[in-house]
């Protein structure tokens, strides 16, 4: 395994779909909380396929950033 990715989530159960991706069913990114070694980040097409591992900390800073609008599109 790749240092900050998970090569397989499909034993992990609990994603929720990112209240930022949009309601069309499309392009949809999906989190995991409460994973022991940080934040798992996955596209909701592939859900066997890979999610990046983003460490709690940053994945928070990421989260606060965006919700204050620091991260123009």
């Amino acid at each position: 395994m790749t240092e900050g990715a998970l090569p397989n989530t499909s034993t992990l159960t609990g994603w929720r779909k990112s209240s930022y991706s949009g309601s069309e069913g499309g392009s949809c990114v999906e989190v995991l909380d409460g994973h022991p070694a940080g934040v798992p980040v996955r596209d909701s097409k592939t859900p066997n396929g890979p999610a990046l591992l983003f460490p709690s900390p940053d994945w928070s800073a990421f989260v606060t950033a965006l919700k204050a609008g620091r991260l123009a599109p």
